[in-house]
C-alpha cells in the first residue's frame, strides 16, 4: 500500500537573508535566537544566525526570520560508536 502524502515537497525560499520559508517539514528539533534545527523530508536542516524567531510552523511549513548567516544539511551519523564504526 503506498502513503499518501498531504503536505508540499521540499523547497528553501530565502528573501535578503532575513526570512527564510521551508516547505517539507516533519519536526522542529531545536530552536533559539542563535539556530532553528528543522527535520525535513530530505534531512535534518540546520539554519544559522542571530535574533531568529520561529514565525510559523503549520502544515509541514514553517518560516524563519532573524539575521540568516548560514544554512546547511546535517549529515546523517552512523549509530554506534567511533569503535563500532572502525570495525564495519
Amino acid at each position: 500500500m503506498t502513503e499518501e502524502r498531504n503536505q508540499p515537497p521540499h523547497q528553501l525560499t530565502l528573501l535578503e537573508r532575513s526570512h527564510l520559508a521551508v516547505t517539507g517539514v516533519t519536526d522542529v528539533i531545536r530552536f533559539d535566537e542563535e539556530a532553528v534545527i528543522l527535520r525535513t523530508d530530505l534531512g535534518i536542516l540546520v539554519v544559522q544566525g542571530s535574533q531568529l524567531q520561529l514565525k510559523t510552523l503549520e502544515g509541514g511549513k514553517a518560516a524563519v526570520e532573524g539575521k540568516i548567516s548560514a544554512i546547511h544539511y546535517e549529515e546523517n551519523r552512523q549509530r554506534g560508536g567511533f569503535m563500532h564504526r572502525l570495525f564495519s
